[in-house]
């Protein structure tokens, strides 16, 4: 398949939650993040971010507020080429922006990528403690991303590329029912130089659909460091 039929399908999988569902229950967010990435040696790597998120359009208005400010940090070893584990922590302010819960969030991860010619693909593996005031939520994550260049087979400083992703969520806590949640992402990324990375996309969400459907449309905006 060629990149641009791969690029329509991701356009179209990005699309489609306007076609297929009302906008009853829609809100359109930002988030805007800087992220640190760090080879500490061969088989260890660090990452450290800060995401900012904030209200664009809520209940039929277009406004700015501010909702939360993450701090955020993964550890990964590599097993080998292909296949890696993380840890990772991440706090949530929300309580003295938005009157939200504060929330401290553990994170396990499994990963795996395969490149094909110019194309890579990833599977990744989530299990999350998310720890707020008075509820503690256990989720589950997997997402299927693709990632390639825009001009030929290998990326190069100036050129763009594309990363596309799709993933589903299943939340459990305490005397609530289960969650069930869906991810639709795709941006594009322009390699400024050997060391920084720039970022703009989007991102669909259904958040408890087999509940009561919140669909939410964030624009994303990020620049990511190697050091």
């Amino acid at each position: 398949m060629s990149y641009t039929k791969i690029l329509l399908v991701l356009l179209a999988c990005f699309a489609s939650p306007n076609i297929l569902f009302s906008q009853s229950d829609f809100e359109g967010l930002g988030e805007t993040s800087f992220a640190i990435n760090t080879d500490v040696n061969s088989v260890y790597k660090a990452n450290f971010a800060v995401r900012s998120r904030y209200y664009l359009y809520q209940e039929d208005n277009f406004n700015f507020e501010n909702r939360q400010l993450d701090f955020v940090h993964f550890s990964t070893l590599n097993l080998d080429y292909n296949h890696s584990v993380s840890l990772g922590v991440q706090y949530r302010i929300r309580e003295s922006i938005d009157g939200g819960s504060n929330e401290l969030r553990l994170t396990q991860q499994f990963n795996y990528t395969k490149k094909h010619q110019a194309i890579r693909f990833g599977h990744r593996v989530r299990f999350e403690q998310r720890i707020l005031e008075d509820l503690t939520i256990l989720r589950l994550r997997y997402r299927f991303a693709l990632d390639f260049p825009l001009n030929g087979e290998k990326l190069d400083i100036g050129e763009a590329y594309i990363v596309g992703s799709m993933e589903a969520l299943l939340s459990n806590s305490k005397n609530e029912k289960p969650e069930l949640d869906h991810r639709t992402t795709t941006q594009f990324g322009w390699l400024i130089s050997e060391k920084l990375k720039l970022q703009l996309g989007m991102e669909y969400r259904f958040e408890a659909f087999n509940l009561n459907t919140e669909q939410k449309l964030f624009l994303l905006t990020s620049a990511i460091l190697k050091i």
